[in-house]
């Protein structure tokens, strides 16, 4: 089977060479039998942890049932049972539903519903930020530039504004928000008009750029300033939702509401299913046939998103990521009073990271956590980095985790911290 591997496109990166046959909870198992804590979750994606037994009767059941059925020849009942459970969560509203498989299909489609609805071409998007690797989403990411680069030309129509991350820039949380909105709003006036801008296009948790919260007055006010510039606000929920922040969606965190609301990842708890939401009147303004796709709203992903869902609500997974979040976040925060090379923690529910701070280092820490990642790997505890510079470690467990785990798992990053990071600061960067 390791051979195999050499037949694999090099374009994919590997964390760890791990050959994984079988998932539980918040456990891989490999061939040995060898359990590794997984606090990855397939990035952000097995909310409901690896092999739920609900998500996995659903998909045993529906696929018994109906395979495939396209969306525009036919209706199926997971696709309708799916509308209503979202509807129990989703913003109020928000009240009509376009199905994808990805993460990236869902922003191209809430994209192209903001342009075709508006009659507005540009796009506000802002620094650090994840959409996608399409042609399309590629050029509204800007998180790092490898996933833009030699991909030329790029779509044109976007425009790039700061986002409102206190911790880089060195400043209060006010300073920064008020620095952040008076740069859109330059930027309204001096690159792309209100005229010509159909939406700004926000992560509510910035994701690969660093998971950074942005302060409440900051999204309020990016909310009122759409309002006033005829605007629409797209909420890029796809690794913030789903309970991922201790609330089901991060923008319920700052009481607003989005005109469309992206989501994918902790949807189908694995399956590949993506999605937006909007209002009817927007929706109604999407001319029919302009959009689609043959596997959107897939049979077997929609059941197993139905199962997600009400796993999600009826097993308090969303409390759980609040609870432990917080614990995971002052657990943290005590190895970083221990630690100098841990410049902040921060996050919501189980969406939390460090970012290290090396100074003189030419690589920003990049090295240091990629050596800390290595011995948390031999430690059997998986966690993946993000950032401009991959200098932050991004924590984010299955939401089935519990506390014993989650200790354990900081313990072994503690230590992963005092061998690395002593090192480091002795000079050897």
């Amino acid at each position: 089977m390791d051979d195999a591997k050499t037949y694999l496109s090099p374009v994919w990166t590997h964390l760890t060479e791990l050959v994984v046959t079988h998932a539980e909870g918040a456990l891989l198992y490999d061939a040995s039998g060898q359990a590794y804590l997984d606090f990855t979750s397939g990035i952000g994606v097995t909310n409901t942890g690896h092999c739920h037994p609900k998500v996995v009767e659903a998909i045993r059941e529906q696929a018994g049932r109906l395979l495939h059925g396209q969306a525009n020849i036919i209706y199926h009942p997971p696709m309708l049972e799916l509308v209503q459970e979202l509807r129990t969560v989703v913003p109020q509203a928000l009240d009509t539903f376009f199905f994808s498989n990805s993460g990236a299909e869902a922003v191209e489609a809430a994209v192209k519903l903001a342009r075709q609805a508006t009659g507005k071409p540009n796009v506000i998007v802002f620094q650090g930020s994840f959409h996608g690797r399409t042609v399309g989403t590629m050029s509204l990411t800007t998180s790092k530039t490898i996933y833009r680069a030699r991909f030329g030309p790029l779509m044109p129509g976007v425009f790039v504004a700061p986002y409102p991350y206190s911790y880089y820039y060195g400043w209060s949380d006010d300073d920064t928000t008020d620095f952040c909105l008076r740069e859109i709003r330059n930027l309204l006036a001096m690159q792309t008009s209100p005229a010509e801008t159909a939406a700004v296009l926000i992560e509510p948790v910035l994701g690969e750029g660093g998971y950074v919260v942005p302060p409440a007055r900051f999204m309020r006010g990016l909310r009122e300033l759409c309002d006033e510039y005829d605007l629409l606000l797209i909420a890029d929920e796809i690794q913030s939702g789903f309970g991922r922040t201790g609330r089901f969606f991060a923008v319920e965190h700052f009481a607003v509401v989005p005109d469309i609301l992206i989501m994918a990842k902790g949807l189908a708890s694995g399956l590949p299913l993506s999605g937006i939401v909007a209002r009817r009147e927007l929706m109604a303004r999407w001319e029919p046939g302009s959009h689609g796709g043959t596997y959107g709203g897939n049979a077997i992903a929609c059941a197993a998103a139905v199962a997600t869902i009400r796993v999600l609500r009826e097993e308090g997974l969303v409390d759980n990521a609040a609870r432990l979040g917080e614990h995971l976040m002052e657990r943290l925060r005590a190895v970083q009073r221990e630690q100098p090379v841990i410049g902040d923690v921060r996050g919501l529910g189980m969406m939390v990271a460090t970012e290290f701070s090396v100074p003189g280092a030419s690589d920003h820490g990049k090295g240091l956590v990629s050596a800390v990642q290595k011995a948390c790997l031999d430690e059997k505890l998986i966690l993946l980095n993000c950032g401009v510079h991959s200098h932050i470690i991004r924590w984010i467990p299955p939401l089935v985790v519990t506390r014993d785990q989650i200790d354990h798992a900081v313990d072994v990053f503690a230590r992963a911290v005092e061998k690395v990071g002593t090192a480091q600061m002795a000079g050897g960067r």
